[in-house]
């Protein structure tokens, strides 16, 4: 069985949940879009298109902005951000934004969500179904997970994958398995609202971009599987 017919198996059966969505932010000025979201341990950064925006998660307050062009996914190492612009991949200054390095995009122009764990980038490809795992330096794609829906943005957490999905009015959040691609839970977005980029904060929180909303939402992320594998057996 192929790892996208396992997903479609598995996403039956995976448990489904309405996503509960705790605090909106934006639209920022002189933007109208969110394209990419990441989070670098204080602050959430969105790609607008034209400009990089961060701002704080509590206050909802604009720190900074940045003239980097976002047309997809953001990520961030602990040190730099990555964006993609087109068809590459741009390592960005966050203090600067200054453009250090770009990189091929593995999608070539068709590439959506973007994150870091393990030393690499994840590289989510919308229509084509997939998250790439891929060398930061060269671009270089190491291995390739399918899934069954279109994937906008991507996300580690606590070694746990996650992707969004978007097709037509209907968009959700995914837990899947790094191995087979089978679908482990869901969050179901509301009609209507989908999810453009993905991030963890680390903790308890998915901040999950709105697309043409020009928003950025913070999703809780589900407690129950992580809490009963931290349970030791009897």
């Amino acid at each position: 069985m192929s790892a996208a017919a396992t997903a479609t198996t598995t996403e039956r059966k995976a448990p489904v949940r309405p996503a509960e969505i705790v605090r909106e932010y934006g639209p920022f000025e002189g933007s109208t879009k969110v394209n990419g979201v990441t989070h670098d341990g204080q602050r959430v950064w969105a790609a607008t298109g034209p400009t990089l925006v961060a701002f704080d998660p509590k206050s909802g307050k604009t720190e900074r902005t940045l003239p980097c062009v976002g047309d997809a996914g953001t990520a961030f190492d602990g040190r730099h951000l990555y964006q993609i612009a087109e068809a590459r991949i741009d390592k960005i200054d966050p203090a600067t934004g200054q453009v250090l390095h770009s990189i091929p995009a593995p999608g070539k122009g068709n590439d959506s969500g973007l994150t870091w764990a393990e030393g690499s980038l994840w590289v989510g490809q919308y229509r084509d179904r997939k998250i790439h795992q891929i060398d930061p330096q060269t671009g270089e794609v190491k291995r390739t997970i399918e899934s069954n829906r279109f994937v906008t943005g991507v996300t580690w957490v606590d070694g746990e994958l996650w992707h969004a999905t978007w097709e037509g009015e209907q968009s959700d959040i995914r837990h899947i398995d790094p191995d087979s691609g089978a679908v482990l839970e869901r969050l179901e977005m509301p009609p209507g609202m989908g999810v453009s980029g993905l991030e963890s904060d680390g903790a308890d929180l998915f901040y999950a971009g709105g697309g043409n909303s020009g928003k950025v939402r913070a999703v809780r992320r589900p407690q129950a599987l992580r809490k009963k594998a931290a349970v030791p057996a009897a």
